[in-house]
């Protein structure tokens, strides 16, 4: 685990926040990895493309932060 990342009971409030994934095209990011990204850039206030490599693609962490801010799911958490 991450020094500052979600903890496992944490990680089982949230995951009904997130909408369901596709089944089609590329693999799905683990949406706890992502919000844990999101965490940490908020926490640290790094531009996304200092995101560590541990946390996956920073361009796929800024973009679902966008996402989730623009359609309520991060207010809702």
């Amino acid at each position: 685990m991450l020094r500052h990342g979600l903890t496992d009971e944490q990680g089982d409030l949230i995951a009904d926040l997130f909408a369901s994934r596709k089944a089609t095209g590329r693999p799905p990011r683990d949406r706890r990895q992502i919000m844990d990204a999101i965490l940490w850039v908020l926490n640290i206030g790094v531009p996304w493309r200092d995101l560590p490599a541990e946390f996956g693609p920073w361009a796929t962490a800024g973009d679902l932060f966008d996402k989730w801010n623009a359609d309520g799911t991060l207010a809702s958490a």
